[in-house]
């Protein structure tokens, strides 16, 4: 049970720092290149698409690696897991405090409708979400180290 849960883990972890490290460092930088502010309509339904789906991967990334912690707790890689998790926990915390706020007005626009800041707003998106995937990238790499102890 606990190999199962940990592979999992690691697995629907691994996939979320993908996604948004492929947001951050590839999607969003070419969106933002494209002429006429093009990107905006992207951007939006972007906004809407993962604004729906990434809540769950979060929740879902901390329960597993909770429940990780709970049946490892006492065992090698043990820490490693639960510090695993604490950033995770600082991920859901900083996304709802700072990037979802965004996130949601960001999801209205058109390229037709967005404020004449736009492109400030998602800058300071962009910013939080690289220091956001920082630390989802640290708590994967936890949660690597803690499977390779086990």
């Amino acid at each position: 049970m606990r190999d199962t849960l940990s592979v999992v883990t690691v697995v629907v972890v691994g996939m979320m720092v993908g996604v948004e490290f492929a947001v951050a460092v590839f999607v969003n930088p070419i969106l933002d290149r494209l002429p006429e502010d093009g990107g905006i309509g992207a951007r939006s339904d972007g906004a809407r698409v993962l604004g729906r789906v990434m809540p769950f991967w979060y929740v879902g990334s901390v329960v597993l690696g909770g429940g990780w912690a709970a049946v490892a707790w006492g065992d090698a890689g043990a820490a490693a897991v639960t510090a695993g998790v604490a950033l995770l926990v600082a991920s859901v915390v900083m996304s709802l405090l700072v990037l979802v706020p965004i996130n949601a007005r960001v999801a209205t626009w058109s390229r037709e409708g967005a404020p004449a800041d736009w492109k400030q707003q998602v800058g300071r998106w962009d910013r939080f979400h690289y220091v956001r995937v920082a630390v989802i990238v640290l708590a994967f790499a936890l949660f690597a180290v803690a499977l390779a102890r086990a």
